[in-house]
Protein backbone atom coordinates (compact mmCIF):
# COMPACT_ATOMS: atom_id res chain seq x y z
CA UNK A 1 0.00 0.00 0.00
CA UNK A 2 1.18 3.33 -1.03
CA UNK A 3 0.66 6.30 1.20
CA UNK A 4 1.24 10.29 0.96
CA UNK A 5 1.75 12.17 3.87
CA UNK A 6 1.00 15.74 3.75
CA UNK A 7 1.87 18.28 6.38
CA UNK A 8 0.31 21.81 4.95
CA UNK A 9 1.90 25.08 6.94
CA UNK A 10 0.99 28.46 6.13
CA UNK A 11 3.04 28.64 3.61
CA UNK A 12 4.36 25.22 2.58
CA UNK A 13 3.58 21.87 1.98
CA UNK A 14 6.28 19.00 3.17
CA UNK A 15 5.17 15.58 1.49
CA UNK A 16 6.44 11.72 1.66
CA UNK A 17 5.23 8.59 -0.29
CA UNK A 18 5.62 5.78 1.57
CA UNK A 19 5.19 1.89 0.12
CA UNK A 20 3.99 0.22 3.52
CA UNK A 21 4.85 -3.06 2.58
CA UNK A 22 8.30 -2.38 2.24
CA UNK A 23 8.92 0.92 4.32
CA UNK A 24 10.65 2.47 1.42
CA UNK A 25 10.32 6.31 0.94
CA UNK A 26 9.57 6.74 -2.62
CA UNK A 27 9.75 10.28 -2.86
CA UNK A 28 10.01 13.47 -0.03
CA UNK A 29 10.24 17.02 -0.73
CA UNK A 30 8.21 19.97 0.26
CA UNK A 31 6.56 23.41 -1.73
CA UNK A 32 8.04 26.37 -0.24
CA UNK A 33 6.86 29.85 -0.06
CA UNK A 34 3.29 29.36 -1.16
CA UNK A 35 1.60 32.97 -1.72
CA UNK A 36 4.70 34.35 -2.34
CA UNK A 37 7.92 35.58 -4.85
CA UNK A 38 10.31 32.77 -5.11
CA UNK A 39 8.41 30.18 -4.96
CA UNK A 40 9.98 25.93 -5.47
CA UNK A 41 9.64 22.63 -5.45
CA UNK A 42 12.23 20.29 -3.89
CA UNK A 43 11.82 17.03 -4.77
CA UNK A 44 14.26 14.00 -3.58
CA UNK A 45 13.92 10.77 -5.87
CA UNK A 46 14.23 7.43 -3.77
CA UNK A 47 17.97 6.88 -5.31
CA UNK A 48 19.02 9.90 -3.68
CA UNK A 49 18.85 12.60 -6.35
CA UNK A 50 17.04 16.19 -5.53
CA UNK A 51 15.29 18.42 -7.98
CA UNK A 52 14.15 22.00 -7.58
CA UNK A 53 11.41 23.36 -9.67
CA UNK A 54 11.07 26.98 -9.61
CA UNK A 55 7.33 28.22 -10.44
CA UNK A 56 4.70 30.63 -8.73
CA UNK A 57 2.87 29.50 -6.26
CA UNK A 58 -0.30 31.17 -4.85
CA UNK A 59 -2.43 28.74 -2.82
CA UNK A 60 -2.02 25.29 -1.27
CA UNK A 61 -4.15 23.40 -3.72
CA UNK A 62 -1.73 24.43 -7.03
CA UNK A 63 1.09 23.39 -4.23
CA UNK A 64 -0.78 20.19 -3.79
CA UNK A 65 -1.24 19.86 -7.65
CA UNK A 66 2.92 20.31 -8.41
CA UNK A 67 2.93 17.85 -5.60
CA UNK A 68 0.73 14.66 -7.26
CA UNK A 69 2.65 16.01 -10.96
CA UNK A 70 6.21 15.74 -9.84
CA UNK A 71 5.29 12.17 -8.06
CA UNK A 72 3.93 11.25 -11.48
CA UNK A 73 6.57 12.73 -13.97
CA UNK A 74 8.21 10.37 -16.25
CA UNK A 75 11.73 11.92 -15.38
CA UNK A 76 11.30 12.96 -11.86
CA UNK A 77 8.38 10.86 -10.20
CA UNK A 78 7.67 7.25 -8.48
CA UNK A 79 4.46 6.55 -10.01
CA UNK A 80 3.12 5.48 -12.75
CA UNK A 81 -0.13 7.31 -12.26
CA UNK A 82 -1.88 8.53 -9.18
CA UNK A 83 -3.88 5.35 -9.08
CA UNK A 84 -1.16 4.12 -7.44
CA UNK A 85 -1.87 6.33 -4.03
CA UNK A 86 -3.59 4.18 -1.85
CA UNK A 87 -4.24 6.41 0.72
CA UNK A 88 -3.03 10.50 1.99
CA UNK A 89 -2.92 10.77 5.86
CA UNK A 90 -2.87 14.63 6.83
CA UNK A 91 -0.74 15.83 9.69
CA UNK A 92 -3.58 18.22 11.54
CA UNK A 93 -2.27 20.34 14.22
CA UNK A 94 -4.94 20.72 16.75
CA UNK A 95 -7.80 18.39 17.32
CA UNK A 96 -9.20 20.41 20.58
CA UNK A 97 -10.75 18.34 22.94
CA UNK A 98 -13.35 16.34 19.77
CA UNK A 99 -10.50 13.81 18.76
CA UNK A 100 -8.12 11.74 20.76
CA UNK A 101 -6.80 9.35 17.95
CA UNK A 102 -6.55 9.65 14.59
CA UNK A 103 -9.54 9.55 12.24
CA UNK A 104 -10.85 8.68 8.77
CA UNK A 105 -11.80 12.06 6.99
CA UNK A 106 -15.58 12.94 6.64
CA UNK A 107 -17.53 15.99 6.58
CA UNK A 108 -18.23 15.54 10.16
CA UNK A 109 -15.15 15.50 10.55
CA UNK A 110 -13.43 18.64 8.61
CA UNK A 111 -16.55 20.60 10.43
CA UNK A 112 -15.06 19.35 13.60
CA UNK A 113 -11.56 20.71 12.81
CA UNK A 114 -13.20 23.73 11.48
CA UNK A 115 -14.55 24.25 14.92
CA UNK A 116 -10.82 24.37 16.68
CA UNK A 117 -9.86 27.14 14.04
CA UNK A 118 -9.99 29.69 17.54
CA UNK A 119 -7.73 27.83 19.26
CA UNK A 120 -5.30 27.25 16.26
CA UNK A 121 -5.63 30.01 13.85
CA UNK A 122 -2.08 29.74 12.45
CA UNK A 123 -2.10 26.23 11.79
CA UNK A 124 -5.89 24.33 11.24
CA UNK A 125 -6.76 26.52 8.20
CA UNK A 126 -3.65 25.25 6.21
CA UNK A 127 -4.03 21.85 7.58
CA UNK A 128 -7.36 22.13 6.22
CA UNK A 129 -6.94 23.32 3.00
CA UNK A 130 -4.69 20.49 2.60
CA UNK A 131 -7.38 18.17 3.29
CA UNK A 132 -9.94 20.16 0.92
CA UNK A 133 -7.58 20.45 -2.08
CA UNK A 134 -6.75 16.65 -1.72
CA UNK A 135 -10.68 15.53 -1.69
CA UNK A 136 -11.01 17.78 -5.05
CA UNK A 137 -7.74 15.99 -6.60
CA UNK A 138 -8.39 12.88 -5.98
CA UNK A 139 -12.17 12.18 -4.37
CA UNK A 140 -12.29 8.27 -4.47
CA UNK A 141 -9.01 8.18 -2.22
CA UNK A 142 -9.44 7.66 1.33
CA UNK A 143 -7.89 10.40 3.60
CA UNK A 144 -7.20 9.91 7.57
CA UNK A 145 -6.42 13.02 9.90
CA UNK A 146 -3.55 12.51 12.16
CA UNK A 147 -3.26 15.28 15.10
CA UNK A 148 -0.51 16.28 17.24
CA UNK A 149 -2.66 17.10 20.19
CA UNK A 150 -4.39 13.70 19.97
CA UNK A 151 -1.63 12.21 22.05
CA UNK A 152 -1.86 14.13 25.16
CA UNK A 153 -5.39 13.72 25.39
CA UNK A 154 -4.64 11.13 28.07
CA UNK A 155 -3.46 13.62 30.62
CA UNK A 156 -5.62 13.91 33.61
CA UNK A 157 -7.47 16.71 34.51
CA UNK A 158 -5.21 18.22 37.16
CA UNK A 159 -2.47 18.27 34.71
CA UNK A 160 -4.21 19.46 31.71
CA UNK A 161 -6.29 22.66 33.93
CA UNK A 162 -4.85 25.81 34.59
CA UNK A 163 -5.89 27.71 37.30
CA UNK A 164 -8.70 30.13 35.80
CA UNK A 165 -12.21 30.05 36.69
CA UNK A 166 -13.71 26.92 35.44
CA UNK A 167 -16.17 28.38 33.41
CA UNK A 168 -13.67 29.83 30.93
CA UNK A 169 -12.68 26.28 30.49
CA UNK A 170 -16.07 25.42 30.42
CA UNK A 171 -16.78 28.25 27.97
CA UNK A 172 -13.42 28.46 25.41
CA UNK A 173 -11.51 24.86 26.59
CA UNK A 174 -8.59 27.20 27.80
CA UNK A 175 -6.69 23.99 28.66
CA UNK A 176 -3.43 22.97 28.18
CA UNK A 177 -3.57 20.47 25.05
CA UNK A 178 0.17 19.80 24.15
CA UNK A 179 1.66 19.54 20.42
CA UNK A 180 3.94 17.38 18.75
CA UNK A 181 2.42 14.72 20.13
CA UNK A 182 3.16 12.40 17.09
CA UNK A 183 6.61 12.51 17.46
CA UNK A 184 6.53 11.65 21.30
CA UNK A 185 4.42 9.04 20.33
CA UNK A 186 7.01 7.42 17.53
CA UNK A 187 9.68 8.06 19.58
CA UNK A 188 8.45 6.88 23.10
CA UNK A 189 7.61 3.47 21.63
CA UNK A 190 10.19 3.10 19.41
CA UNK A 191 12.81 3.81 22.32
CA UNK A 192 11.08 0.76 24.21
CA UNK A 193 11.40 -1.46 20.55
CA UNK A 194 15.14 -0.29 20.72
CA UNK A 195 15.89 -1.03 23.99
CA UNK A 196 13.80 -4.65 24.44
CA UNK A 197 11.77 -2.94 27.03
CA UNK A 198 7.69 -3.15 27.52
CA UNK A 199 6.00 0.02 26.28
CA UNK A 200 3.29 -0.58 28.41
CA UNK A 201 5.57 -0.98 31.46
CA UNK A 202 7.79 2.34 31.70
CA UNK A 203 8.06 5.65 32.61
CA UNK A 204 9.51 7.82 29.45
CA UNK A 205 10.90 11.67 29.30
CA UNK A 206 10.50 12.38 25.47
CA UNK A 207 12.43 15.72 24.55
CA UNK A 208 11.62 16.59 21.33
CA UNK A 209 13.72 19.75 20.93
CA UNK A 210 14.50 21.51 17.74
CA UNK A 211 13.50 25.07 16.59
CA UNK A 212 10.57 24.65 18.40
CA UNK A 213 10.58 21.99 21.66
CA UNK A 214 8.55 20.10 24.16
CA UNK A 215 8.49 17.75 27.12
CA UNK A 216 6.49 14.59 27.95
CA UNK A 217 6.24 12.48 30.52
CA UNK A 218 4.96 9.14 29.12
CA UNK A 219 3.48 6.26 31.64
CA UNK A 220 2.78 3.26 30.40
CA UNK A 221 2.29 4.31 27.35
CA UNK A 222 0.03 7.66 27.48
CA UNK A 223 1.29 10.93 27.88
CA UNK A 224 0.44 12.58 31.69
CA UNK A 225 1.78 15.72 31.02
CA UNK A 226 3.73 18.12 28.68
CA UNK A 227 5.45 21.69 28.27
CA UNK A 228 3.25 23.08 25.63
CA UNK A 229 -0.09 24.42 26.54
CA UNK A 230 -3.31 25.75 24.75
CA UNK A 231 -0.54 26.97 22.05
CA UNK A 232 2.96 25.85 21.31
CA UNK A 233 4.45 28.97 23.04
CA UNK A 234 4.03 27.64 26.62
CA UNK A 235 6.96 25.56 28.06
CA UNK A 236 10.51 25.27 26.75
CA UNK A 237 12.84 27.93 25.41
CA UNK A 238 12.50 27.73 21.60
CA UNK A 239 14.22 29.30 18.82
CA UNK A 240 11.88 32.31 18.47
CA UNK A 241 9.15 31.30 21.44
CA UNK A 242 9.78 33.04 24.61
CA UNK A 243 8.48 29.82 26.56
CA UNK A 244 7.09 30.29 30.16
CA UNK A 245 6.54 33.54 30.98
CA UNK A 246 5.05 35.42 33.76
CA UNK A 247 1.45 36.52 32.27
CA UNK A 248 1.88 39.64 33.97
CA UNK A 249 4.99 40.64 32.14
CA UNK A 250 2.58 40.55 29.27
CA UNK A 251 0.09 43.07 30.62
CA UNK A 252 3.07 44.75 31.71
CA UNK A 253 4.37 45.09 28.26
CA UNK A 254 1.01 45.71 26.56
CA UNK A 255 0.43 48.79 28.86
CA UNK A 256 3.99 50.06 28.84
CA UNK A 257 4.65 49.68 25.03
CA UNK A 258 0.93 50.73 24.26
CA UNK A 259 0.73 47.03 22.52
CA UNK A 260 -2.10 45.28 21.26
CA UNK A 261 -2.73 41.90 21.45
CA UNK A 262 -1.67 40.81 17.97
CA UNK A 263 1.86 42.45 18.51
CA UNK A 264 2.30 40.64 22.18
CA UNK A 265 1.63 37.60 20.10
CA UNK A 266 4.30 38.37 17.61
CA UNK A 267 6.50 39.66 20.50
CA UNK A 268 6.55 35.97 22.38
CA UNK A 269 6.66 33.76 19.15
CA UNK A 270 8.11 35.20 16.70
CA UNK A 271 11.20 37.59 18.36
CA UNK A 272 11.59 35.98 22.00
CA UNK A 273 13.35 33.02 22.76
CA UNK A 274 17.40 32.02 21.62
CA UNK A 275 17.02 34.85 18.74
CA UNK A 276 15.41 37.49 21.26
CA UNK A 277 17.61 36.76 24.37
CA UNK A 278 21.21 36.36 21.95
CA UNK A 279 20.35 39.02 19.88
CA UNK A 280 22.07 36.85 17.03
CA UNK A 281 19.71 34.21 15.74
CA UNK A 282 17.34 31.20 16.43
CA UNK A 283 19.63 29.09 14.79
CA UNK A 284 21.97 26.94 17.17
CA UNK A 285 24.56 26.51 14.74
CA UNK A 286 25.09 30.33 15.19
CA UNK A 287 25.02 30.48 18.92
CA UNK A 288 27.45 28.15 19.09
CA UNK A 289 29.64 30.36 16.37
CA UNK A 290 29.03 33.53 18.60
CA UNK A 291 29.91 32.03 21.54
CA UNK A 292 32.67 30.81 20.39
CA UNK A 293 33.76 34.65 19.70
CA UNK A 294 33.04 35.68 22.94
CA UNK A 295 29.67 36.86 22.92
CA UNK A 296 28.04 36.47 26.30
CA UNK A 297 24.70 36.81 25.39
CA UNK A 298 25.03 34.11 22.95
CA UNK A 299 26.17 32.13 26.37
CA UNK A 300 23.40 33.60 28.01
CA UNK A 301 20.49 32.36 25.68
CA UNK A 302 22.13 28.76 25.53
CA UNK A 303 22.44 28.27 29.23
CA UNK A 304 18.92 29.82 29.59
CA UNK A 305 17.54 27.31 26.88
CA UNK A 306 19.33 23.89 28.17
CA UNK A 307 18.62 24.95 31.33
CA UNK A 308 14.77 25.23 30.90
CA UNK A 309 14.78 21.48 28.97
CA UNK A 310 16.16 19.88 32.22
CA UNK A 311 14.12 21.55 34.62
CA UNK A 312 11.63 19.81 32.51
CA UNK A 313 13.06 16.65 32.71
CA UNK A 314 13.75 16.75 36.27
CA UNK A 315 9.53 17.76 36.65
CA UNK A 316 8.54 15.57 34.66
CA UNK A 317 10.48 11.94 36.70
CA UNK A 318 8.80 13.64 39.81
CA UNK A 319 5.33 13.27 38.17
CA UNK A 320 6.00 9.89 36.97
CA UNK A 321 7.36 8.92 39.95
CA UNK A 322 10.92 7.95 38.09
CA UNK A 323 12.01 7.50 34.76
CA UNK A 324 13.27 4.78 32.86
CA UNK A 325 14.27 6.06 29.95
CA UNK A 326 15.27 9.84 28.98
CA UNK A 327 15.08 9.98 24.85
CA UNK A 328 16.20 13.01 22.83
CA UNK A 329 15.00 13.92 19.57
CA UNK A 330 14.40 16.51 17.15
CA UNK A 331 17.23 18.48 15.41
CA UNK A 332 18.71 19.88 18.34
CA UNK A 333 17.93 16.69 20.43
CA UNK A 334 19.22 14.22 18.10
CA UNK A 335 22.35 16.54 16.73
CA UNK A 336 23.66 18.78 19.73
CA UNK A 337 25.71 16.58 21.86
CA UNK A 338 26.21 19.71 24.21
CA UNK A 339 22.63 20.39 25.21
CA UNK A 340 21.84 16.50 25.63
CA UNK A 341 25.50 16.81 28.02
CA UNK A 342 23.95 19.88 29.87
CA UNK A 343 20.25 18.43 30.57
CA UNK A 344 21.98 15.26 31.87
CA UNK A 345 25.09 16.75 33.69
CA UNK A 346 24.13 16.35 37.64
CA UNK A 347 21.61 14.11 37.28
CA UNK A 348 22.87 11.45 38.75
CA UNK A 349 21.27 11.06 42.01
CA UNK A 350 17.80 10.35 39.84
CA UNK A 351 19.70 7.47 37.91
CA UNK A 352 21.07 9.31 34.78
CA UNK A 353 24.79 8.53 33.77
CA UNK A 354 25.95 9.47 30.23
CA UNK A 355 28.87 8.40 28.48
CA UNK A 356 30.13 11.53 28.11
CA UNK A 357 32.97 10.25 24.76
CA UNK A 358 29.93 8.44 23.27
CA UNK A 359 27.71 10.85 23.14
CA UNK A 360 29.99 13.78 22.00
CA UNK A 361 30.64 12.54 18.34
CA UNK A 362 26.72 10.66 18.06
CA UNK A 363 24.29 12.73 16.25
CA UNK A 364 20.93 11.54 14.46
CA UNK A 365 20.95 8.42 14.74
CA UNK A 366 19.51 5.60 17.65
CA UNK A 367 22.31 4.80 20.42
CA UNK A 368 22.20 4.20 23.56
CA UNK A 369 24.30 7.20 25.02
CA UNK A 370 24.21 6.00 29.25
CA UNK A 371 26.26 4.16 30.75
CA UNK A 372 26.44 0.59 31.74
CA UNK A 373 25.88 1.16 35.22
CA UNK A 374 23.26 4.49 34.76
CA UNK A 375 19.57 2.81 35.97
CA UNK A 376 17.90 5.17 33.79
CA UNK A 377 18.56 4.31 30.11
CA UNK A 378 19.45 7.82 27.81
CA UNK A 379 18.53 7.28 24.05
CA UNK A 380 18.78 9.00 20.34
CA UNK A 381 15.87 8.41 18.15
CA UNK A 382 15.59 10.29 15.17
CA UNK A 383 11.81 11.30 14.87
CA UNK A 384 9.67 10.13 11.82
CA UNK A 385 6.40 11.82 12.19
CA UNK A 386 5.42 10.68 8.56
CA UNK A 387 5.60 7.30 8.91
CA UNK A 388 3.29 7.49 12.47
CA UNK A 389 1.17 9.39 10.34
CA UNK A 390 1.21 6.68 7.07
CA UNK A 391 1.27 3.81 10.29
CA UNK A 392 -1.69 4.90 11.77
CA UNK A 393 -3.33 5.84 8.21
CA UNK A 394 -2.71 2.09 7.65
CA UNK A 395 -4.70 0.63 10.94
CA UNK A 396 -7.60 2.74 10.56
CA UNK A 397 -7.68 1.37 6.52
CA UNK A 398 -7.54 -2.18 7.45
CA UNK A 399 -10.16 -1.68 10.17
CA UNK A 400 -12.33 -0.58 7.74
CA UNK A 401 -12.63 -3.56 6.10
Amino acid sequence: MKILVLNCGSSSVKYKLIDMNSGEELGVGAVEKIGMKGSFLKHEKQDGQVIVLNGEVLEHKIAVEYILGVLTNEKHGCLNSLEEIDAVGHRVVHGGEKFNSSVLITDEVIQKIEECIDIAPLHNPPNLAGIKAMLELLPTVPQVAVFDTAFHQTMPEHAFMYGIPYSLYKKYAIRRYGFHGTSHRYVSKRACEFLGMDYENCKIVSAHIGNGGSVAAIDNGKSVDTSMGFTPVEGLMMGTRSGDVDLGAATFLMDKEMMNVSSVSTLFNKHSGLLGVSGVSSDMRDIEKAIGEGNTRAKLAMDMFQYRIKKYVGAYAAALEGIDILVFTGGIGENHGATRAAVCKGLAFMGIELDTDLNAKSRAKEILLSTPNSKVKVVIIPTDEEFMIASDTLEILQNKK
